[in-house]
């Protein structure tokens, strides 16, 4: 027996097959025996050519590069031999031996095979050494450096990140759900295989639009949908049989203590969600993104050309997991694919045969849509929160009070905004949200000047917050909102002189803020900052697109873009700073600062996603709030959301404290780091401790989110007739949307 049924999948898009099918199985039959991908490993049996003929990776490659020709077929066919190779050879020599030293030295060697120039490498010892040697200088030549460097990245953390699956083995660990969609990405691997779509279709994302959000969102959907999927079908085999412990079911079988089966469904409507945000970016973000950064014909042709061989690799994907012996796959379902009537049938890239069932699935994406602005909720009911941290005030917080005040007026903040005939704060709104009681948690050894400066950061930030609700999402202005971030750019020069003059709050406090900030720093030092500041304005757009749209988040885009709406990168800019060169950069890189980093945000956004749910919800229409992304997704009540809230904050901080606890001392003994550097690590760790803890006192004692001071503040509530796009008909704009028209009147979408 099966543990359980298979779910439905959305699965709009059909799988077609390369032509080139049986000369690539073929020839990789014969390429994994050159490289001896049959013999034994150390008394260990991997592979035999009949493993190799059941899982019949040249039928994957084939469904997931259907237009690429036979040459390249056989060279991506290869590559995903050698990765499933590699997972299986590291399972029986490292994950079941569990040889965490060995297997440390086993991926620090691979790392020589995969030269940015040239070809100079060790001579191979072992079959996957041997596999890689052969295939990187038959892949990198035709790509750019820019392509190189992605790839190698991508590689490097596939084989990595293995080890943070053998490690949660040896600890028989479960991740926290946020904890596992992050390193399933790496452990996975689906962002090389992005990669590797670029070179079969023979079109690489330009340079300057790789790292912006669009296309990072276009990967990180597709990676996690495509290890999703995998989850579901491999879950009989890897939990069951092989005892693993990474895979989402059951993550989510533990953290939301569900059956199997419902753990299951929840996952495929994770899966749904993350192929429907992959659609939503590429048919609405995208088109935005090439208008913004002027791309060229050319590039843009590049880019669609790489989001249809995503597509394709996603249904392709889909079909060999239904064929494989390698996965469970008895007694499915049928897809979510009946077809549209002929008038509805959009056109455009990739929308060819695009079939939606007007089942659940489909009506669950139009919920995003559909729900009323201002809903009455009333206050949270908070749980117990966790914190196992000793709260520090700053000495120095009366004075810092009242400079505060000061500052703010001599920026204008609490007078009317030019433009907007309103006041966003008045001076007993500023005293009342009290932004240097949080200052002096977060940093309790501050100096006074110190203080200050984190003070009016804090408060800056917290102004341009609650600028854009009143500015921009009343009328939908996300052309307004962009422009607005463009200006605040120039008042973050790097070498020249400021030659804007400010207009508004923002701009006066920006120009003040950066100044100071800035006058000791390098032009590397004011890049880094301003980056940080850039994506804190980019995800403040990002909630003015959603807001236009009427579309609350996918859980997984919220949590990854909250962290910026909050200024996490800002605040682990200035820490970084000021820590000097002590520590290599390399090390800022790794996955232990990055989850020491992730989970104190984490901890710090929904704990303020649970004191500002009724601000937000019911005075501000907002629906930027992890209770409302996870009552939409579940489907559930507001205390449910608050409790599931409550749990993510607590795995997260208990994952903080595993990081500092075992990860750290790891990391300061593989790289061999001296005591100062283990000082500046350890000491941003305490700056973590007590910035959580400050931030929790500041949530239960200042009165921003007290309903009175609510009251006050926003009644009557804002007029409502423009908050929502007219149903029955939502009529999507940009890339392959030409002539889709998807109807559902509003009794079919509540019902939904």
């Amino acid at each position: 027996m099966q543990p359980f049924e298979l779910p439905d999948f959305y699965m709009p898009y059909p799988a077609r097959l390369n032509p080139h099918l049986e000369q690539a199985r073929a020839h990789t039959r014969g390429w994994a025996a050159d490289m001896g991908f049959f013999e034994p490993q150390q008394g260990h049996h991997i592979w035999d050519e009949d493993d190799l003929e059941r899982h019949d990776y040249g039928l994957l490659c084939a469904y997931t590069h259907p237009d690429c020709d036979g040459a390249e077929l056989d060279l991506i066919t290869d590559w995903y031999v050698w990765v499933f190779y590699f997972d299986d050879h590291f399972l029986e020599l490292y994950k079941r031996t569990r040889d965490i030293a060995g297997a440390r030295d086993y991926l620090e060697r691979l790392r020589e095979f995969m030269p940015l120039t040239g070809i100079d490498m060790p001579e191979p010892t072992n079959p996957v050494e041997r596999g890689l040697a052969d295939l990187w200088p038959r892949t990198v030549p035709a790509m750019s450096l820019d392509w190189r460097r992605r790839f190698a990245t991508t590689t490097q953390a596939l084989l990595e990140e293995s080890r943070w699956e053998l490690n949660n083995i040896a600890e028989g660990r479960i991740a926290n759900p946020i904890e596992y969609i992050e390193m399933r990405r790496k452990v996975g691997g689906a962002p090389w295989s992005a990669n590797l779509v670029e070179h079969a279709v023979g079109a690489q994302v330009p340079a300057q639009l790789a790292p912006t959000r669009p296309l990072r969102v276009l990967c990180d959907t597709f990676a996690d949908a495509v290890h999703l999927r995998n989850d579901i079908f491999s879950y009989e085999r890897e939990v069951r049989q092989e005892g693993e412990n990474a895979n989402c079911i059951l993550v989510m079988e533990r953290f939301l203590g569900e059956e199997t089966q419902s753990a299951a469904e929840i996952v495929n409507d994770l899966l749904t969600s993350r192929v429907q945000q992959f659609e939503y970016t590429a048919l609405t973000e995208l088109p935005l993104l090439f208008a913004e950064y002027g791309v060229t014909p050319a590039e843009q042709a590049d880019v669609a050309l790489y989001a249809k061989g995503l597509q394709d690799w996603q249904s392709g994907g889909h079909e060999w997991h239904m064929r494989s012996s390698r996965y469970m796959n008895r007694g499915s379902r049928k897809s979510a694919t009946h077809a549209l009537p002929a008038a509805f049938a959009p056109a455009g890239l990739g929308m060819s045969a695009l079939r939606i069932t007007p089942s659940s699935l489909g009506l669950k994406r139009f919920a995003r849509f559909a729900h009323e602005p201002f809903e009455p909720v009333g206050p949270t009911p908070l749980p117990e929160i966790y914190m196992p941290f000793e709260l520090r005030l700053n000495p120095l917080l009366d004075s810092a009070r009242e400079h505060i005040v000061e500052w703010a007026r001599g920026m204008g903040m609490l007078e009317p905004v030019p433009g907007l005939e309103l006041n966003i704060w008045s001076e007993a709104d500023l005293r009342d949200f009290d932004f240097a009681l949080c200052s002096s948690g977060l940093d309790p050894d501050a100096t006074a000047d110190e203080l200050d400066l984190a003070t009016a950061w804090l408060t800056w930030g917290t102004y341009v917050d609650d600028y854009y609700p009143a500015a921009f999402f009343p009328t939908r202005n996300l052309i307004g909102a962009k422009a607005q971030g463009r200006r605040l750019q120039e008042f973050m020069p790097i070498d020249q002189p400021v030659t804007a003059v400010p207009a508004n709050p923002l701009e006066h406090g920006l120009l003040e803020l950066w100044a100071r900030t800035t006058a000791a720093m390098d032009t590397e030092q004011r890049t880094e900052f301003r980056r940080a500041v850039q994506s804190f304005l980019t995800a403040c757009e990002w909630e003015v697109l959603n807001q236009t749209l009427h579309r609350i988040p996918d859980p997984i885009d919220y949590v990854e873009m909250r962290r910026d709406t909050f200024g996490s990168d800002l605040t682990k800019a200035l820490s970084r700073l000021s820590h000097g060169n002590l520590v290599p950069p390399q090390v800022y890189r790794t996955q232990t600062l990055s989850n020491l980093e992730n989970t104190a945000a984490d901890y710090a956004v929904l704990l303020n996603d649970l004191f500002s749910y009724q601000k937000e919800t019911e005075f501000e229409g907002d629906f930027h709030n992890g209770v409302s992304v996870i009552r939409n997704f579940l489907d559930c009540d507001r205390d449910r959301a608050v409790t599931l809230i409550n749990d993510l904050m607590t795995a997260r901080l208990e994952q903080f404290e595993r990081v500092v606890s075992r990860e750290l001392p790891t990391l300061y003994e593989e790289y061999g780091l001296d005591d100062s550097a283990q000082r500046v690590l350890n000491q941003r760790a305490a700056e973590l401790q007590d910035w959580m803890a400050g931030i929790l006192n500041w949530h239960l004692n200042c009165r921003r989110y007290a309903e009175s001071q609510l009251v006050q503040r926003f009644r009557p509530p804002p007029v409502v007739a423009a908050a929502r796009p007219e149903l029955p008909f939502l009529r999507p704009t940009g890339l392959g949307t030409r002539g889709l028209r998807i109807g559902a009147t509003r009794a079919q979408v509540t019902s939904g």
